[in-house]
């Protein structure tokens, strides 16, 4: 017999911030990077109302270098650590104002949660929004017209 025999493999484990989550089936094993789970999130919160930005001081202001080049970031303020079936997300976001901070963040909260257990069939275990400053709303009409001294 000339036949070859495959040799069992166990998936790679979960690792750090960049290691994959494996998924394995009967006919294969699925892969799904770290960094695409923090994109997939970093877009959904985007959607939510009350939601003007993602991420730090220092964040924003790379991100703002960043689109300035045509290369944005979308998991820009999002950490996730995925492990083999659970995945769980720290948000860093700057919400509008007047808008009610704990129902921005519970908004968040909700659209990361469906988002990632829809598109990527990973069980949420938690979502912690740190709210790291309130976007007031543009004032430079009022002051443009008013006389320089």
């Amino acid at each position: 017999m000339t036949g070859i025999s495959p040799i069992p493999t166990s998936p790679p484990a979960a690792g750090p911030d960049d290691a994959p989550a494996p998924s394995t089936d009967a006919r294969g094993a699925t892969v799904i990077n770290n960094a695409v789970v923090a994109k997939i999130a970093g877009l959904a919160v985007r959607n939510v109302s009350g939601v003007h930005a993602l991420g730090g001081g220092a964040a924003r202001a790379l991100g703002a270098i960043r689109e300035a080049i045509s290369s944005a970031d979308h998991s820009q303020g999002v950490s996730v650590q995925v492990g083999e079936s659970q995945v769980s997300v720290d948000l860093s976001i700057v919400a509008e104002y007047p808008m009610p901070l704990q129902q921005v963040a519970d908004d968040a909260r909700s659209a990361v949660i469906q988002a990632i257990e829809t598109l990527v069939g990973l069980q949420v275990t938690e979502v912690n929004v740190t709210i790291n400053d309130v976007h007031l709303p543009d004032e430079s009409a009022d002051t443009a017209e008013a006389p320089v001294q």
